[in-house]
C-alpha cells in the first residue's frame, strides 16, 4: 500500500514535469533519492519510462482531432476525402524528427542508463538549459517568429528540432520538451507552435521508449508491480491533462524565462545536496 501511495506521487511529478520544460526524468531520478519504492532495480528502470505512457495518452486525447489521419464522416466519405493528407504530412514530419533520438536510443540505451543517469548530470543540464532559456528569450524579445503555426513547420525544421531532442535522449535533466523548445525558439519557431510540435513529437518517442523498456523487462509482472505501474500511469494521465491546458494558456501571454530560473535554482540546490551528501 505504501508503494501505491508513492506511485501516486511519482505520477503527479511525471504529469507536471513531462510537459513543462523542466525535465521529467531528472525530477523522477531526484525524487528517487528521497522517496524510494520497494521494487527491483529492473522494475524501477522500466517504471521510470513506462509511466510516461499515461502522460502521452493525455496528448492523444487533447489533440485527437489534429492527429487522427482519417475522416469517416458522411460528408467526407461522399467526397472521397477520408484520408486527411495534411495529417499524414504532419505525421511524416514527426517521424523525421524522431529519427536521431530513435537511433541513439536503440543503440546506446543501456550505456546511457548506466553512465549518465545520476544527480550530477541532471543538475548540470538543469542549469545549462535554464541559462539557455533566459538567453534565447532575451535575444528573441520583440522579434516576430519566422514560423508561427504548426502547419508552417517543414521537414527541414522538423529534423533540426529532432536533433535538439537527441540532446535530451543523451543527457537526463535536459528535458525532452525543454531541448526541443529551445531548439525551436533558436530557429524562429513561435512558442505556441514549438510547444504543440513538442507534444506531438512525444507520442512516437514515448511509445517507442516504453516498448523498448517493456521488451527488456519482459511481461512477468507481479500483481503489486502491475498495481504500482497502473496507478502511476493513471495519475500521470489526469495531471497531464491539467498541465497541458495550463501551459498552452500560459505561453500565449508569457515567455519561458520563469522555467529557466526554476531550472537554475533547482540545479544549484541539487548540486549542493550531492556535494554535501
Amino acid at each position: 500500500m505504501l508503494d501505491i501511495i508513492k506511485a501516486v506521487l511519482y505520477g503527479i511529478v511525471e504529469g507536471i514535469t513531462e510537459w513543462l520544460p523542466v525535465s521529467s526524468t531528472g525530477h523522477m531520478i531526484l525524487l528517487d533519492e528521497f522517496v524510494k519504492m520497494n521494487v527491483s532495480e529492473d522494475f524501477w528502470n522500466m517504471f521510470l519510462v513506462v509511466i510516461q505512457l499515461g502522460a502521452i495518452l493525455a496528448v492523444v486525447i487533447l489533440y485527437w482531432n489534429q492527429i487522427f489521419p482519417w475522416d469517416f464522416s458522411k460528408e467526407a466519405r461522399k467526397e472521397h476525402r477520408v484520408n486527411r493528407k495534411d495529417v499524414w504530412i504532419l505525421w511524416a514530419k514527426i517521424l523525421v524528427a524522431c529519427i536521431p533520438a530513435a537511433i541513439v536510443g536503440v543503440l546506446f540505451d543501456d550505456w546511457l542508463d548506466e553512465h549518465l543517469y545520476n544527480g550530477y548530470v541532471v543538475a548540470t543540464m538543469l542549469i545549462i538549459f535554464g541559462i539557455l532559456f533566459i538567453i534565447i528569450e532575451n535575444k528573441n524579445k520583440g522579434k516576430e517568429p519566422v514560423i508561427k503555426t504548426l502547419e508552417e513547420i517543414d521537414f527541414k525544421t522538423a529534423l533540426i528540432i529532432g536533433v535538439f531532442q537527441l540532446i535530451a535522449a543523451i543527457f537526463p535533466g535536459t528535458s525532452r520538451s525543454g531541448s526541443t523548445i529551445v531548439g525551436s525558439l533558436m530557429i524562429g519557431v513561435s512558442r505556441t507552435a514549438a510547444a504543440q510540435f513538442t507534444f506531438l513529437l512525444a507520442i512516437p518517442v514515448m511509445f517507442g521508449a516504453s516498448l523498448l523498456k517493456l521488451v527488456k523487462f519482459g511481461l512477468a509482472f507481479s500483481s503489486s508491480e502491475i498495481a504500482i505501474l497502473v496507478t502511476g500511469m493513471v495519475v500521470a494521465f489526469v495531471v497531464s491533462i491539467i498541465v497541458i491546458k495550463f501551459l498552452m494558456g500560459y505561453i500565449r501571454k508569457h515567455d519561458f524565462k520563469v522555467f529557466g530560473w526554476y531550472r537554475i535554482i533547482l540545479g544549484v540546490v541539487v548540486l549542493a545536496y550531492f556535494f554535501l551528501k
